[in-house]
């Protein structure tokens, strides 16, 4: 089966480090190339590694037509069985060059969506009314999450299977000496002191993303640091790119641990940098997976949160060292200044990261492609 994946861009998201991992892991019956609409980044780069056609189809703007034609004449002579939309754009745009270009299997992996929010953005009657259109032109939505799956459901769309997002949890089993030598070449490599305690953050740098709050936890614990030489220095370091980099540094300088903190910027080596973290914090309090989390247990981390729905609907056994406390900067003091006393040994992966694991996602993909593909 020939299937093409359009989405809206390759930046180094979620979403769309998500689908990198999906093309790896699916059966080798299902060839796969990629559309992107726009901003063809780092995740781009890495799918082209890997031997993945990726198509650019140079989108100028959300309002840019012009792409319509060039995404059709695309899926007509491209031969594909099935086209697979990831993102709001992708899918509006996807689902009806699917259907012009004579393709009339067509699947829409639902990434981001809240009740009033989707993508991070609230969503107008004009956005839900286009949403809902797309949608009658399609063969099913694909939810991440069960939360995703109610909201859909709260809109009126029916055809829904639900197809959790997948971690590679092989990729993060690394034997104790080698990830020792990775941390200390990656802390190396960032400016890192070898003997820092590290909290990381690991996500867009947008105001949802609450990292603004550890900032306020790293000005605390840098304090107590001072009145106790014993503990190790405090540092911060953050993965991402965004539009809150400078207001999130300003921040840190008005607390006094600008030098404390340190942001990498969009990287695709994510399970590397996770090694040179003791802890992994995560205070964003919407959340449609949860997918970071999921990284830091599978890298062997305890693990900070406010908002994770893939744990949600395991019980509390399948990630013990996953602690879900209030999103506001008292709270991940407290509950930082309780890891800080412990010894930073790397965790085994709990059951809650085979239960996600990409190649048994991966697989389930596959069998809803071949299920769709006959009827």
């Amino acid at each position: 089966m020939r299937v093409l994946h359009v989405i809206t861009g390759l930046a180094a998201g979620g979403a769309e480090r998500q689908l990198q991992l999906l093309l790896r892991h699916l059966p080798e019956r299902h060839r796969c190339e990629v559309a992107t609409l726009t901003n063809p980044g780092a995740v781009a780069t890495a799918l082209r590694a890997d031997g993945v056609t990726v198509h650019d189809l140079r989108m100028r703007g959300n309002r840019d037509l012009a792409v319509l034609p060039r995404l059709t004449r695309l899926v007509r002579t491209g031969g594909y069985d099935l086209v697979h939309t990831h993102l709001y754009r992708a899918g509006l745009y996807g689902r009806l060059a699917a259907r012009l270009g004579g393709v009339r299997t067509v699947v829409a992996t639902e990434h981001s969506l809240h009740p009033g929010v989707i993508e991070g953005r609230s969503v107008t009657p004009g956005v839900k009314a286009l949403y809902l259109a797309a949608e009658r032109l399609g063969s099913t939505t694909v939810a991440v999450s069960r939360q995703v799956a109610g909201t859909l459901d709260d809109w009126g769309v029916r055809r829904v299977d639900v197809l959790p997002n997948g971690v590679d949890a092989a990729r993060y089993a690394l034997p104790t000496a080698s990830r020792a030598a990775l941390r200390q070449t990656v802390r190396a490599e960032l400016g890192l002191p070898q003997q820092a305690w590290v909290i990381g953050g690991v996500g867009r740098l947008v105001p949802g993303k609450r990292f603004d709050l550890l900032i306020d936890s790293l000005a605390e614990l840098t304090v107590l640091a001072g009145q106790h030489p014993a503990l190790r220095e405090p540092w911060l370091l953050l993965v991402g790119a965004g539009p809150e980099l400078e207001e999130l540094q300003h921040r840190a300088a008005l607390r006094g641990v600008r030098g404390r903190l340190v942001c990498t910027g969009e990287r695709d080596d994510v399970p590397e940098l996770l090694t040179a973290m003791d802890v992994l914090a995560a205070p964003s309090t919407e959340e449609t997976f949860g997918l970071t989390v999921l990284e830091g247990l599978a890298a062997g981390l305890p693990v900070r949160h406010s908002a994770c729905p893939a744990l949600d609907e395991l019980p509390p056994e399948a990630a013990p060292e996953a602690v879900r406390i209030p999103s506001d900067a008292a709270s991940y003091t407290a509950a930082l200044c309780e890891l800080w006393s412990r010894r930073s040994l790397p965790l085994p992966q709990p059951p809650a990261v085979a239960h996600y694991d990409i190649a048994r996602i991966a697989d389930s993909l596959g069998r809803l492609y071949d299920r769709l593909a006959v009827v």
